[in-house]
């Protein structure tokens, strides 16, 4: 018997159908991120032509709108003759088709960042117009594309001079909603390919602000580190960075006062978010570099146990390598994969480091008290988190806040703690939560606006304090981590632009007051339904804004009349609902606060919450055509 799903079923998408279905699988999203990777694969292209020794100048032009860039290279040039087998130009071969490209062998290039053959073909099917120009052997070469497929054939528009490739690109709106490029993250990530490949000259234009910028580093990674430095609140402990330089490995790295470690990884100049098989071969060179200087020098430790993040406290470095056939984790490189990497960079690391400390006494010197000291801060730590129950002795309770209705489970680690706007949202969290390891800390109404106060003062708020006694770690310089009661603490607030205020004004107190929560990967952002969508009397679909809800609806079946409920907030929610949704670690989303720059963090929450409004109406003016619509 059939039950209807048989090969008449099936779909194939051809060509670049697949990414334009389904872009998540090639860039990551749809969103800003995703927005932006589009820039990077074409960059990427440009900067393979550098490695391989044919490009020294790349140029970036973002257009007036912000919505379009155009992206050129001074490298070979894409090739323009036709393919034997499918009768196309190179150029329509590589922008019109998967897994197309010249990077599978080493025959035409020895080192790549794109090495899957999609980048430049997913860039063009996600564009609403894209237009390659080719200059080679002598002529000019013009192509015209709307969303991926050909206008006309490639056209010899004339003689040229020099040689190389320029990709004009204007994102899809039926991809992204009102895709709008962001000059500092661009600026930002060009500068770093500069330091990256060292003497590479990047020219960056923003039309609309009428300004050019020139990217060129003469000594790269080192110069990248003076970059890291000046950026946050790190200060190093000595006066020269241990550098080591070759042709495939190239490390610089020192050792700050900073309590957190800061290594940027590279494979082939992609920037390598997550780390990889390089970033551990890395932690093991300076770990056992480290011991070994110790045992070799007979070093003092006072039965100390110094542990790999004693050591590696307070690091900040660049490390870059280079490989015919690095392996990354998806297509957006996130991760170096190769196994053999991690003994190539430890094995070239670890002598260099251990030889650099015997040289450099003085030096070696303030590394091992700056470890002896994270080492015994450590345990003071343990022993503090020992002493310092969540309960105590004999079931008395710690003095906390009266409206806090708290865990049972006694284990920081499993425990999580909710902050909910009013009581409202907090009955209904009360009684929707996990209560053995879930504790609710209702919030009323809208904390203070604690950007430029002092802690003392910032703590005089009624609800501010009660958090920081609900947290139990103390405040300032009494605060200490390893008291913190909970493992997590999550703003679970309103999916309006009210909620979305109020978190950002905890996230402001937590990132001025108490930075080590955000530092240590303890605090989340819950996502909490804006709409209901029920369809018939057994399907039911939670949208957490505007735009997932009408993705949802155009997947809802064409003759459905859904009944769609907006929450005006958590309150308004069953706390059944509540629990499905937003409380129940199978299917709930937390999104963990994390901070890639402290001083781009300290810039931006400066603007929007400090006592300068002409800061605030210079962004807001800057930053208009990135608004949605307002919530009004």
């Amino acid at each position: 018997m059939s039950n209807g799903y048989d090969t008449s079923s099936l779909e194939v998408l051809e060509g670049l159908e697949a990414v334009r279905k389904r872009p998540a699988m090639y860039i990551g999203g749809i969103d800003a991120r995703g927005l932006h990777h589009l820039v990077w694969e074409i960059l990427d292209n440009c900067i393979d032509e550098h490695m391989n020794g044919h490009a020294g100048h790349i140029q970036v032009t973002l257009h007036g709108d912000h919505r379009s860039i155009t992206i050129v290279d001074d490298g070979r040039g894409i090739p323009v003759d036709v393919h034997p087998k499918f009768k196309k130009p190179g150029v329509e071969i590589v922008l019109t088709m998967l897994h197309a490209g010249g990077k599978f062998s080493d025959k035409n290039y020895n080192r790549a960042g794109g090495l899957h053959g999609v980048g430049a073909s997913v860039v063009n099917a996600l564009s609403k117009d894209l237009t390659a120009v080719v200059k080679r052997n002598g002529f000019e070469y013009r192509q015209e594309y709307h969303r991926g497929k050909p206008a006309a054939p490639l056209k010899k528009v004339g003689s040229a001079r020099g040689h190389g490739t320029s990709i004009f690109f204007r994102p899809d709106e039926q991809i992204f909603t009102k895709p709008q490029f962001v000059p500092d993250l661009i600026r930002a990530h060009l500068e770093d390919a500069a330091f990256i490949h060292r003497g590479l000259k990047i020219t960056y234009t923003d039309e609309l602000k009428k300004e050019t910028v020139v990217f060129q580093s003469p000594n790269g990674i080192s110069d990248y580190l003076v970059k890291l430095l000046a950026e946050g609140t790190r200060k190093p402990i000595i006066e020269t960075p241990f550098e080591l330089t070759r042709d495939e490995i190239q490390v610089v790295l020192t050792w700050t006062e900073a309590t957190d470690e800061h290594v940027r990884c590279y494979a082939n100049g992609i920037r390598n978010a997550a780390g990889g098989t390089h970033e551990a071969g890395l932690r093991q060179a300076v770990s056992r570099a480290i011991r070994d200087y110790i045992e070799t020098h007979r070093v003092p430790i006072k039965g100390l146990t110094i542990e790999a993040q004693d050591i590696r406290e307070g690091i900040v470095g660049v490390l870059s390598v280079f490989l015919k056939d690095p392996q990354f984790q998806g297509q957006t490189k996130e991760k170096l994969l190769n196994q053999s990497v991690t003994a190539d960079v430890e094995n070239a690391v670890r002598p260099a480091l251990e030889n650099w400390l015997n040289n450099n006494a003085s030096i070696a010197d303030r590394i091992i008290g700056r470890i002896i000291l994270a080492a015994r801060a450590r345990e003071a730590s343990r022993e503090a988190a020992a002493d310092v129950k969540r309960k105590r002795a004999g079931g008395g309770r710690l003095n906390l806040p009266g409206k806090l209705a708290d865990c049972t489970s006694t284990s920081t680690e499993q425990s999580e703690l909710f902050l909910v706007e009013g009581d409202s949202a907090g009955g209904s969290a009360k009684s929707g939560r996990f209560s053995q390891f879930q504790a609710v800390l209702p919030l009323r109404g809208k904390v203070l606006n604690s950007e430029g106060m002092t802690t003392s003062k910032a703590l005089q708020n009624q609800e501010l304090s009660d958090l920081v006694q609900a947290l139990g770690a103390g405040f300032g310089d009494s605060f200490n981590i390893a008291r913190l009661r909970y493992g997590k603490i999550v703003l679970l607030m309103d999916a309006d632009y009210d909620g979305h205020h109020i978190s950002t004004l905890l996230l402001t107190f937590f990132f001025r007051h108490l930075p080590e929560v955000v530092r240590k990967g303890r605090l989340y952002i819950a996502r909490p339904p804006l709409y209901k969508i029920k369809v018939g009397k057994n399907e039911t679909f939670w949208a957490h804004d505007d735009r997932h809800k009408e993705k949802l609806l155009a997947s809802v079946r064409a003759n459905a009349k859904p009944e769609i409920t907006r929450f005006k907030g958590l309150g308004e929610m069953s706390a059944q609902a509540l629990r499905e949704t937003t409380l129940d670690p199978k299917n709930r989303t937390l999104l963990q606060v994390q901070i890639d720059s402290e001083l781009d963090a300290h810039n931006t929450f400066h603007t929007l919450l400090g006592k300068e409004p002409h800061l605030r109406y210079n962004f807001i003016m800057e930053s208009a055509g990135l608004a949605d619509e307002l919530d009004v």
